[in-house]
Formats: structure tokens, C-alpha cells, sequence
């Protein structure tokens, strides 16, 4: 039998699978890497150990396999598994994929595992255990040295939710686990949970609620006393799902939808909030509360980002009509009027994603955020790269979020991003003071390389470039945790 992956958008340039699993000391390093930066940054992409099932399928329906760059010493290594999840032993035992349709068990191959999750959208270390993450099921646990898998993670069964979110937050006073669950009593369902898991692994907050509709919520934000919901127009309907069709579907006509629950109250007390119908809302950067007001930082974009999910008709509008900015949502909590609209917060705007703050500030009044940036303006190398690939962004963009004032580095004419974290510079350093690494893919050389940029010189570029001896796939999210 052949194995070959399909020559699709999907499976070549920086979506070719690499499906390299490895352990590697002291790799190659330009530059000098501060001996400050002590500690791991974990990283998880969806990279499919099997050609798809179908023929073809999006990015997000990879096998999750998690990277650990270790940092000791002015030295880096790295190890790199997969997650051993059960519908990827299922698909090792028959030697094939088995599942079909995105997010949709449906589909799937009578072999497939009954659990379809691929644990592939982020990592976060807590309470000494690594929890790779996706929001369709429970987390999956793994030793945050080894990165052995240790296997489904229900909290020693304190979390009875379907599902739980990719993009927990660290509250900054207490180290406490925030976590939600979307279609939390199985799919198409519209309920809610929102968790809170103390430092000691043991659960805080529970608090149960239902959305208008089920539909996504990729992202959430917390604030001192609050907690946001960011609800995609995005909706999932099991009878689609059912007759073979996408879990999700772009609803043009539906607004952005919000809802806001108090961290100590109860279902009772959510408030729902609109906003402009036909826009995507997907990754929070940072949120605060002034007084009765709460304030949410994220990118939006005036349409459908995500072309494999269209809407009925089948409809996907074109990328270059589609306007994307960091916003800043105000919500007025003393108001009757619950329509609300995103303001600019940088100028100039631009089409950012990806965005992440110093965690230390997650809740507070902050000034500084690192996102991806894209200016189609600079040079791109189309005569022998053809068209950018989805999810491309060419800048890495420092932003003072209380000016608008924002730095930017722009490494070339063939090389893009993937999602920037902040690191420190030392634990009572000022706000945003420290470094950021990502990974920076070259489309050319079809290579990767790990980048270390110090934010007093920004626009200089990394201070060290880290040579990883094979090419990434493109991965999605990661979180660093210091020794």
C-alpha cells in the first residue's frame, strides 16, 4: 500500500507533515542566548501521522505532537513526541487514518477510536503535570520531562464536562487553572462550564450555563471579577453532522455574541452582549475592569477567516476583501443598551493574529502585547513561492496597547511566524521587559529555526537564532514555564 500525503495547500510548504519525533542536546545556536532564560517552551501542531482518510482535510485535524525547547545555561535541547491519544493508537494499530470529517465522528472508519480528540492546540504545564489540549474533548496529560503520555486528564474525575477549552488562562495571583467548556454535555449542545483548578490541582469554581446557541468559543477572557465569552458566529447543528456534513457553519447573519459571568457568581447572572453581525472574534490578547466597565483586547476580522468551514451556501469570501485589526470591546455593565462595537487600538491598524501579553498582567491594566503581523506591502517572494499560504504573517509586531504606538521586525522576503511567547526578563521585571521566542518558517530552504528577540531592541531582530535540524510543521499554540 502507498503512503502519500496529497499535494494540496492543506499538506505542502509549511503544512507539509513532518511527523518527526526526536531528542536532540544542544542544538545549534547563532548568536548568544542569555543564561536568564532558564526553563521550557512547549509548543503542540496538528502534524497527521497518516495520509487523510478522505483525500484531503484541514489543518486543525492533526495529530498533536508536542516540541519542548529546554533553555539551561545558555544551551537549548529539544524532544518532540506525539500524543499518544487513542484515536492515534488506533490508527498505528490498522496503519492507516480512520477518521473523516473534521470534528465529526460521523464519518469516522468503524475502526476509529471513540474518542476523536487529537490533543493538538496547546500545551500548558500545571500543577507538574503537561496538559496538551483541544476543545472538542478532556485534556491528555503528559510528563512534562519525558513527554510519555500519561493519558486522559479528568482532573481525578473532579471535571464531569464533554469537552474542554484549548486556551486556559494562569490567573497571575493564585495560579489558578481558569478553564471553560463549549458543547460541555456533548456535541452540538449548547452549555457552557466554566472551572476554576487551583495550584494544587484541586477544583475552586464550577459554575454551569447555556449560550443562545451552540457555536464556537475558541478563546475566553478573565478580568478580576469577570469572565468573557467570545461566541464565534460559527454554529454547529448535529443533524448536519449527522447526514455527513461540517461541524461547523459560517452564520453571516448572527452578531458577535458575548457573554460575561461573574468568577463568583452564578449561571443566573450572565449578560449577553451583541455586537456587528459577520465578524470573527477569536483570540483575546488581554481584558481588564474599570469600575463597572470591562475592557477586551483582541484581533477581529470583518468576515469568515476560516474558508473550510463556508457558510450554507457555500460561500467563502475572498481573503483580500476581509479587513482584520486588534480591537478593544468595551463593556458597560451599568448600561441598558447591550449592542456594543470594537474600537481600533492601534495606529495604523493592521491584519494581526496569534496575540499574547505578559502573563504576568492576564485580568490587569496592562500596556504591552506581541502578536503576528502582515503587511502585504513589504516584499514577498511569489515568483517561486507562488501565492503566501493561509495563515501567513510576515512581521512580528511589539504593541503599546495604551498608546497605539506598535514596533515592528520583518525578516525577509520567504519567512513567516509562528505564535510568539513572552518570557521575563527576571520575576520583578516591568511589565513587557524580557524576550519573546517563536519560530520563524523559511518557505524557501523549507526550514525552521527558533528565535529569541529582546524587547528594549525589537526592530533589531533575535539576539539568537536556534537551528532545528529538520523542518516544522505548522503549529498552532505553546506556553513557557521557567524553572
Amino acid at each position: 500500500m502507498s503512503l502519500q500525503f496529497p499535494k494540496t495547500p492543506e499538506f505542502t510548504g509549511i503544512y507539509q507533515p513532518s511527523r518527526v519525533e526526536a531528542n536532540i542536546a544542544d542544538l545549534e545556536v547563532e548568536g548568544t542566548i542569555p543564561e536568564a532564560i532558564n526553563g521550557t517552551f512547549y509548543q503542540v501542531a496538528p502534524d497527521p501521522q497518516y495520509p487523510p482518510m478522505l483525500g484531503n482535510d484541514i489543518f486543525f485535524n492533526g495529530d498533536g505532537i508536542v516540541s519542548a525547547f529546554h533553555f539551561e545555561d545558555g544551551k537549548v535541547s529539544l524532544k518532540r513526541r506525539y500524543v499518544e491519544t487513542e484515536r492515534l493508537k488506533a490508527q498505528r494499530r490498522e496503519h492507516r487514518s480512520l477518521n473523516g470529517v473534521y470534528r465529526n465522528v460521523y464519518t469516522n472508519d468503524p475502526l476509529a477510536a471513540d474518542n476523536n480528540t487529537t490533543a493538538n492546540t496547546t500545551v500548558l504545564k500545571h500543577n507538574n503535570i503537561l496538559l496538551a489540549m483541544k476543545e472538542d474533548a478532556l485534556p491528555w496529560a503528559l510528563d512534562p520531562d519525558t513527554l510519555e503520555t500519561i493519558g486522559e486528564w479528568d482532573f481525578h474525575g473532579q471535571i464531569t464536562s464533554a469537552t474542554f477549552t484549548a486556551h486556559p488562562k494562569v490567573d497571575p495571583e493564585t495560579n489558578a487553572l481558569l478553564c471553560f467548556a463549549y458543547e460541555a454535555k456533548g456535541e452540538a449542545t449548547p452549555d457552557i462550564a466554566y472551572f476554576e483548578i487551583g495550584n494544587d490541582g484541586k477544583l475552586k469554581q464550577e459554575i454551569w450555563f447555556q449560550a443562545p446557541y451552540a457555536a464556537m468559543i475558541h478563546d475566553f477572557a478573565v478580568t478580576k471579577n469577570y469572565i468573557i465569552f467570545p461566541i464565534i458566529p460559527l454554529t454547529v447543528d448535529l443533524a448536519r453532522m449527522q447526514n455527513g456534513g461540517q461541524h461547523f457553519q459560517w452564520q453571516p447573519d448572527l452578531p458577535q455574541l458575548f457573554g460575561i459571568l461573574p468568577r463568583n457568581g452564578s449561571a443566573e447572572e450572565i449578560r449577553w452582549f451583541y455586537g456587528p453581525a459577520n465578524g470573527f472574534q477569536g483570540h483575546t490578547l488581554n481584558a481588564y475592569e474599570e469600575g463597572n466597565k470591562i475592557f477586551v483586547d483582541m484581533p477581529v476580522t470583518s468576515g469568515n477567516v476560516f474558508y473550510f468551514f463556508p457558510q450554507e451556501d457555500g460561500y467563502v469570501p475572498p481573503p483580500e476583501s476581509l479587513k482584520a485589526a486588534l480591537m478593544r470591546w468595551e463593556f458597560d455593565l451599568d448600561a441598558e443598551d447591550t449592542t456594543v462595537a470594537p474600537q481600533l487600538l492601534t495606529h495604523p491598524p493592521f491584519p494581526c493574529e496569534f496575540p499574547r501579553c505578559d502573563e504576568r498582567y492576564i485580568g490587569k491594566p496592562y500596556r504591552y502585547g506581541f502578536t503576528l503581523a502582515y503587511d502585504p506591502q513589504l516584499p514577498f517572494d511569489s515568483a517561486t513561492l507562488g501565492a503566501p499560504p493561509f495563515q501567513f504573517f510576515n512581521q512580528l509586531a511589539r504593541i503599546n496597547v495604551a498608546t497605539g504606538h506598535s514596533e515592528m521586525w520583518y525578516p525577509g522576503d520567504a519567512q513567516c511566524f509562528q505564535e510568539p511567547i513572552f518570557i521575563p526578563r527576571h520575576a520583578k521585571a516591568p511589565e513587557g521587559d524580557g524576550w519573546v521566542v517563536c519560530i520563524m518558517n523559511d518557505l524557501r530552504a523549507h526550514s525552521s529555526e527558533l528565535l529569541i528577540l529582546d524587547t528594549e531592541q525589537w526592530t533589531n531582530g533575535p539576539i539568537a537564532k536556534v537551528r532545528i535540524p529538520f523542518r516544522l510543521r505548522m503549529s498552532l499554540h505553546g506556553n513557557w514555564s521557567g524553572n
